[in-house]
């Protein structure tokens, strides 16, 4: 009976300490830090969690933390395959390492990237990885919130200067612009609407790449945009290049994957031929190499981002940033920017 009310009664942490007999202090030392008290008081404090099945608020004792054991993760898309997988990576690998990762979407708006700011802020997070919006994120918050704590952005970066981690574009888009050439006809390059910095490098990467094989770049005729609804944009802009006669060349390269989404569904749609036969009509790859891409028909190629290296030196470079030392060289940490390479993934579409 006794156990019971005890039980019932335990609402805080100093409802806790006074349950098990010890002091407040020490009882909040030991969920800062199990390590940080006697093995003895932290038997004790342990019989006592299991007896009384008390959990605290970790958000309130993060408020009272110096060194935070939550990130925050912040995406500007909570649907799309790669920032699911890349925010699922990053959540059990903070998990393994002690961290709760706090992840917050801004849903391609900049009000909600505001507010996502405005809670990792308040919760005192020990540093965050954030995707930007790019074209319509705030730089100002984003810096003036890098200022108060470590930050890393992964995918796109916010400038030239900032801690990044992402895909090398100036070698992926070479890499697959290179293949369709050697394999067929040049390729038209179908643009991704213009909503972060991946947009304009991968275009610049592929008109180089063409100059640098003395091709003539070709562009689908596609109205500006800066939606995230990629899929949608694509294949409108593609169904309406088809009832005009189709595209410049029969080869199309799309920014990524879930433009060539679009692209196949509206070419597919128009009764012409998608693969790599004598018989079809067109060529479609893209790049990215999400999820479905290997379901779509026909499958598609593409170049692979490598997510989970991604996530993990994300982290490890977050968390050598809250370290304020450089973990490979144990120098104090200023700005470092990771570049991975893309791989080709051959499927039936090119």
């Amino acid at each position: 009976m006794a156990a019971r009310v005890v039980k019932n009664n335990i609402r805080t942490m100093e409802d806790f300490a006074v349950a098990v007999g010890l002091s407040r202090p020490t009882v909040s030392k030991f969920f800062h830090d199990p390590n940080a008290v006697r093995a003895k008081t932290r038997a004790k404090i342990e019989a006592g969690l299991k007896a009384t099945r008390f959990r605290p608020n970790i958000f309130a004792v993060n408020l009272n933390r110096r060194r935070t054991k939550i990130i925050g993760l912040i995406i500007p898309d909570p649907m799309d395959p790669f920032y699911m997988a890349l925010s699922r990576r990053i959540e059990m690998s903070a998990n393994d390492a002690g961290y709760l990762a706090l992840v917050l979407s801004s849903n391609g708006q900049p009000e909600l990237e505001e507010r996502a700011i405005e809670t990792i802020t308040a919760l005192n997070v020990g540093g965050a990885i954030i995707a930007p919006l790019g074209v319509k994120s705030r730089p100002a918050r984003l810096k003036a919130l890098g200022k108060r704590i470590p930050l890393v952005f992964v995918d796109s970066p916010l400038d030239d200067k900032a801690p990044f981690v992402g895909t090398d574009n100036h070698q992926s888009m070479p890499l697959i612009t290179e293949y369709l050439c050697r394999s067929g006809e040049s390729p038209t390059y179908f643009d991704m609407p213009a909503v972060n910095r991946n947009a304009v490098e991968r275009r610049k990467a592929y008109v180089a790449t063409m100059e640098r094989l003395n091709l003539e770049p070709a562009f689908a005729a596609i109205d500006p945009s800066e939606s995230w609804d990629f899929e949608r944009v694509s294949y409108e802009a593609a169904a309406r290049i088809m009832r005009g006669g189709g595209f410049p060349t029969g080869t199309i390269l799309c920014a990524n994957d879930r433009v060539a989404f679009g692209v196949l569904a509206a070419i597919n749609e128009a009764g012409a031929k998608i693969g790599i036969g004598p018989d079809c009509d067109y060529r479609v790859a893209g790049h990215d190499n999400q999820p479905l891409s290997a379901y779509t028909s026909p499958s598609l190629t593409t170049v692979s981002q490598d997510c989970d290296r991604m996530a993990k030196l994300a982290l490890g470079l977050l968390f050598s940033r809250m370290d304020g030392v450089d973990a490979n060289s144990g120098a104090p940490l200023q700005g470092r920017r990771i570049l991975l390479n893309a791989e080709l993934v051959f499927r039936k579409s090119a």
